[in-house]
């Protein structure tokens, strides 16, 4: 028994030697693996994407004709388009999620400023409830238990600001066992008990006459794994809410803070006529504003991964955005660059107005852009652990020099716009997956170790000789990716499935294994 032991032991730990060697030596590669086109170009005819592992379909939101249509994927090279659910008669769709059989639609009324719905389908599209949230329902999601969904409602103002809803979270608890939806519990997390509190400044809270309810837009959410907790992106607000989700109550506003521009590694282009690719140091700070997030466990703690795409509050009754070349620059700015504004420097830039002159003499003191063209790590409190700074643009500037910026046609404004964002395990190793929604293509991270993420590759599958509109040009503008793992796929391998918003085609990569290159 004890020589058996040993035994035991010893080809453990060889297995585990030899796990870790493979782990060490391989990594993963994106290759195009097939693609269906499901409207026309520019119309948002694929924007958000869910997929059932258990009939092997895909969901997607197609804003050109307000339905989801239903892929099957049984075959993941050749994707067929099933049928479509019209939500036509509910408003205008804006996401989906499926878990168990359940297909959940989040739907906008109209005007998007009324309350919405989330609309409850089968996998075969056949209709089954409606459950009514707060205004703007903009993303929807099932906690990883299946027993709740959590809608982030947006609340966005209308167009002259007359009318600015609250933004909230609504929780649907559905009844275990039943079909009965009557039986399900609608609960709403708002954040009105934040409107006489003292928010960190750091906070963004600047709409026209809005209070601090009123101006908070959730627009992304994460649950954590024990589906006890959701973190939640405030875009506009440059922050993240932390929901107790058995209480419906948000506990804490995190904000998220600047990076700076002018530091080693976190250069960028910042005009679109300027000659070229030329990535920089710049006195501006960038503002994360995270669209998508996303969520994983390492060693029993848990992350929060940020998409940091920016996004300006910009409407007839008040705008925050303006360019640079337009703006009163202070001494300070000047002092060091005296040709600062021109358009072939920072003069092309969009930045905001909001707190740019610090001590009220009408001189603009420091310069905030919309989003920080990266992806970040944060733990669950708010710190910042990882950020890619200009890798996105050092790596699409290499790759794919045509493509950068969207052909440096949006280097004064944001940049590649990294928007999509997924996580996925392959062969134990944890892995994020970044879209880039104006550059176009995929960026794959290993961010098994999150201080020290890693970039592993790009794969970019437009065709920069040819015209956006043209039917060959390929996938442009991902809005949303999803992972689907070799235990769900039907061919037994991992594979990605993007939702291409502006060439209204959904597109599935493959995954594979490969030995890593040693630097």
């Amino acid at each position: 028994m004890k020589h058996s032991l040993i035994a035991f032991f010893l080809l453990n730990s060889l297995a585990w030697s030899i796990n870790s060697a493979n782990a060490e030596s391989s990594t993963i590669k994106l290759s195009p693996m097939s693609q269906i086109k499901l409207g026309s170009f520019d119309q948002g005819a694929a924007e958000i994407a869910a997929f059932d592992a258990i009939s092997k379909r895909a969901f997607v939101v197609n804003g050109q004709t307000k339905s989801v249509d239903i892929l099957s994927l049984a075959d993941p090279t050749k994707p067929t388009l099933l049928t479509s659910i019209s939500v036509k008669k509910f408003g205008s769709p804006n996401s989906v999620a499926v878990n168990n059989g359940l297909v959940a639609v989040a739907v906008a009324s109209k005007p998007k400023q009324a309350d919405g719905s989330v609309v409850l389908f089968d996998t075969q599209g056949q209709y089954l409830h409606t459950f009514s949230t707060g205004a703007l329902p903009d993303m929807v999601t099932f906690t990883p238990d299946g027993k709740r969904l959590l809608v982030a409602n947006e609340g966005e103002p209308n167009d002259d600001y007359s009318v600015d809803p609250e933004g909230s979270i609504t929780i649907i608890t559905l009844a275990e066992r039943t079909q009965s939806f009557d039986m399900a519990t609608v609960r709403t997390a708002g954040f009105t008990h934040f409107n006489k509190q003292k928010l960190d400044p750091r906070i963004r809270v600047f709409g026209k006459n809005a209070s601090v309810a009123q101006d908070l837009e959730p627009e992304y959410i994460t649950v954590s794994a024990d589906s006890q907790t959701a973190w939640i992106s405030l875009q506009e607000n440059n922050a993240l809410a932390v929901l107790d989700i058995n209480q419906a109550t948000i506990t804490a506003l995190l904000p998220l803070g600047t990076q700076s521009h002018s530091t080693l590694g976190n250069g960028i282009d910042a005009s679109d006529e300027d000659g070229g690719i030329n990535i920089q140091n710049w006195p501006v700070l960038g503002m994360y504003q995270p669209d998508t997030i996303a969520s994983y466990e390492v060693d029993g703690h848990t992350y929060i991964v940020t998409a940091n795409e920016g996004d300006a509050r910009d409407y007839d009754g008040y705008s925050e955005e303006t360019r640079v070349a337009k703006m009163t620059l202070s001494k300070i700015l000047l002092d060091d660059d005296p040709k600062l504004a021109h358009k072939r420097r920072l003069g092309r830039l969009k930045v905001s107005t909001v707190n740019a002159d610090t001590d009220g003499d009408n001189r603009v003191d420091t310069l905030y852009a919309f989003g920080t063209r990266s992806f970040s790590i944060w733990t669950a409190d708010g710190e910042q652990v990882y950020d890619s700074g200009s890798e996105f643009a050092d790596v699409s500037a290499r790759l794919y020099p045509k493509l950068f910026n969207n052909g440096d046609d949006r280097s004064d404004n944001k940049g590649s716009e990294p928007e999509a964002l997924t996580i996925g395990r392959v062969n134990n190793v944890s892995y994020a997956f970044i879209g880039l929604e104006r550059s176009g293509g995929v960026m794959v991270y290993d961010i098994s170790k999150p201080r020290e993420a890693r970039f592993v590759d790009y794969l970019n599958t437009r065709n920069a000789d040819l015209p956006d509109e043209h039917p060959d040009a390929g996938d442009i503008a991902p809005e949303s990716i999803v992972f689907v793992s070799a235990e769900d796929s039907p061919t037994g391998k991992p594979f990605l499935i993007t939702a291409n918003e502006v060439s209204g085609t959904v597109a599935l990569y493959a995954i594979e294994s490969v030995d890593r290159v040693a630097p």
